[in-house]
């Protein structure tokens, strides 16, 4: 057996009882010998069945009882017993037919005993592999478990499985269970299902098994592990706590994305007589110089150059190895901090998990008396990584700890990458409370938003979970497997329609709308559906179409300090600068940039500029207007950007230009618009209430012409 070739075997229940759910078993089990042909095509695969006296061939074919075929593996024959389990295929490399016999499963008239086929399954693997590969083979139990099994000879049923998971820990074998319980399964005899479920548990506390159940055909698709991916520390060594205290750990990746496999190029090119050739395409590339293009720069001649700005700076490799920062290798502990710290949208990339030492006692106890006092803490911990020698850069991460509920599993910690400063992105968003109240929500309408989003939610109290993240898979890449499957036959084969169970992961649960109809319907009712017309005119136009003064035009553009819908700082085209011809969308273009945070400040010091050289420039008033609208959208953008401080100065550094410039008219033009300062409740971070923020309209503001 290869090194990283598993052996399983499938253990599937074709019982009455399980007759309902054969169909999503056969498409799970499939999948899981398809992704094997893609990734692990060396690996295999049998196939054993259970309940099967009497059973119904995909072929329509009633099979008679004769023992010959209802009861067919090697114990039968050597022991005796373990009736009604058939071996219906034998542990090969996984091919297409595979597939086929799984798509295609017999249909059996008796409840199966689970505890037999599990051994036969062994015996398979004993004697297909024998004592070697450990940690390679592995048993795919599915069943309902709500059929007796048949008590021992000597012993009881718990001693019967207690020997069992010691032969299956003595030969390295893993076991997945997937026990599937529909609502029908609930009218079963409850002390059978107790105890079949307390034998289920024992598997997973005395042997390396895991236990799953579920409920409907999309969890059952996730279940079952269609892929085993060999674990890879990244990293053994100390973890040091001081200089005089250091654990012996061992690091895993813990969980990684599923990509799609890598779609090579085929070529075919090669001489269909020639059986060795691989169809793969090779690239080369030649450099060539500038100055002559027929000349080719062999590898020795060439440098690589890094832009800096217009310019490429060439730096060799003996330069770049020179200025490499080189940390040494190891895990240190920087410090304790509280959990609640750490936010989860801090953590970066995939989660790693720590372990101590296999088979080092010390180490065991030590990573679990620091885990165990961080969680009674509530602490985390945060630690500097370099996981090889000579690895460029550092990461800085946090460990959580994981309390283990198995005795026979230590505990651990879970670690995650925390940013550095340069890759935190601050995206600064207005708040809803900002809005004047002709915008909030009413208490009927809150109440039936509440309703709308109780009714949408995956894990109502009292029910399971619907779409759990552990046994959801992802539909785009199980309908690429089964597309592939298909293609794999058939290369003209058309894209087959979307599958029900991926359809139930992808599209609303129809039956959850239409029990809900009356919330939505009462939803819709509470809220008046009405065209904006900001997303069609710029508010520029929306401000000359007003007469000036109205109050019409108070109530829109902030004259009475409310704010607007943010809805209208929608932009397509990304401003860099604040222009002549349309000032306001330039600002609101810019202010709206979220690619970085600098944009706000920029925007909101380029349309003060504009302001004062409207201003300053005006011949008899004829640009008061537009500074006035213009100081309106500055007003409105920095109550939606949280920068009251910025536009309450400005107001007071405006007024005092004017004084000096004299310019007064223009102060007398703001006051009869009753332009004022961003008060408290427009803004939380201002330092001006509603009360005072009406008694500094600029025509009565002796604090403003101090300046500030």
């Amino acid at each position: 057996m290869a090194r990283n070739k598993e052996g399983v075997v499938l253990v599937l229940d074709i019982g009455p009882s399980m007759h309902d759910v054969l169909p999503e078993i056969e498409k799970v089990c499939s999948m899981l010998v398809q992704k094997k042909l893609i990734y692990n095509k060396y690996d295999e695969v049998g196939i054993i069945v259970f309940g099967t006296a009497g059973i119904v061939y995909s072929d329509g074919l009633f099979a008679n009882n004769d023992r010959a075929d209802h009861t067919k593996n090697a114990l039968t024959l050597e022991v005796g017993g373990y009736e009604n389990v058939m071996v219906l295929r034998n542990i090969k490399v996984v091919d297409g037919d595979l597939v086929e016999a799984l798509q295609q499963l017999p249909r059996g008239t008796i409840h199966g005993d689970f505890l037999d086929a599990i051994v036969v399954g062994m015996d398979m693997l004993i004697k297909k592999y024998g004592p070697t590969n450990k940690g390679k083979k592995r048993l795919c139990l599915v069943t309902n478990a709500v059929s007796p099994i048949k008590d021992p000879f000597e012993g009881t049923k718990e001693d019967q499985v207690n020997t069992v998971a010691a032969q299956m820990m003595t030969h390295g074998m893993k076991m997945d269970c997937v026990v599937v319980r529909t609502k029908q399964d609930w009218d079963v005899d409850k002390k059978i299902m107790e105890e079949n479920d307390f034998l289920l548990s024992v598997f997973s506390n005395k042997s390396s098994s895991k236990k799953v159940y579920v409920e409907s055909a999309t969890s059952l698709l996730g279940a079952l592990r269609t892929r085993n991916i060999s674990p890879v520390t990244t990293y053994r060594g100390d973890f040091e706590l001081s200089s005089k205290m250091k654990i012996k750990v061992w690091v895993y990746k813990k969980t990684s994305e599923e990509k799609f496999p890598t779609l090579k190029k085929y070529s075919d090119k090669a001489p269909p007589t020639d059986k060795l050739a691989t169809h793969q395409f090779k690239v080369d590339y030649e450099y060539k110089s500038t100055e002559d293009p027929n000349r080719v720069v062999p590898p020795e001649q060439r440098i690589k150059g890094y832009r800096y700005g217009p310019q490429v700076v060439p730096i060799s490799s003996a330069e770049w190895e020179a200025v490499k920062y080189k940390p040494e290798k190891g895990v240190k502990l920087l410090g304790f901090t509280d959990a609640s710290n750490i936010m989860r949208q801090y953590c970066m990339k995939d989660v790693n998990i720590f372990i101590a030492e296999p088979g080092n006692t010390k180490a065991i106890l030590a990573v679990s008396a620091l885990a165990r006092a961080l969680k009674e803490t509530n602490k985390v911990a945060i630690i500097r990584c370099v996981w090889r020698q000579g690895q460029a850069n550092v990461v800085i991460g946090v460990l959580t700890p994981n309390i283990s509920e198995k005795d026979n599993i230590p505990d651990s910690f879970y670690f995650n990458v925390l940013p550095f400063a340069e890759d935190v992105r601050e995206f600064q968003f207005p708040s809803f409370s900002n809005l004047p109240p002709s915008m909030q929500p009413n208490a009927k309408q809150q109440e039936a938003a509440d309703k709308l989003v109780q009714m949408l939610d995956l894990a109502p109290t009292g029910r399971e979970e619907a779409l759990q993240p552990d046994l959801t898979p992802n539909p785009v890449l199980e309908r690429y497997y089964r597309c592939l499957e298909l293609k794999s036959k058939d290369r003209d084969a058309a894209v087959p329609p979307l599958d029900e169970t991926l359809r139930k992961i992808t599209e609303p649960n129809a039956e959850l709308l239409s029990q809900s109809r009356v919330v939505i319907e009462e939803f819709r009712k509470s809220f008046e559906l009405k065209e904006n017309p900001k997303l069609k005119k710029s508010s520029r136009r929306v401000l000359r179409e007003k007469p000036s003064g109205s109050s019409e035009e108070r109530e829109g553009i902030g004259g009475d300090g409310q704010a607007m819908d943010a809805i209208e700082y929608t932009s397509e085209v990304k401003a860099e600068k604040i222009g002549d011809s349309n000032p306001i969308q330039d600002f609101e273009a810019m202010i709206s940039r979220r690619d970085s945070p600098q944009w706000v400040s920029k925007a909101i010091q380029s349309m003060k500029r504009k302001i004062f050289d409207l201003v300053e420039n005006s011949f008899e008033g004829d640009t008061y207007q537009k500074a006035l609208e213009c100081l309106v959208a500055l007003r409105k953008g920095c109550i939606l950007e949280q920068e009251p401080k910025q536009f309450n100065d400005f107001l007071g550094h405006l007024h005092k230009f004017c004084q000096e410039k004299d310019l007064k008219s223009f102060s007398e033009y703001l006051a009869s618009h009753e332009v004022k300062p961003i008060s408290k409740t427009e803004a939380a971070e201002s330092d001006i209430s509603e009360n005072e923020a009406k008694h500094l309209i600029v025509k009565n503001e002796p604090k403003t012409e101090q300046g500030s």
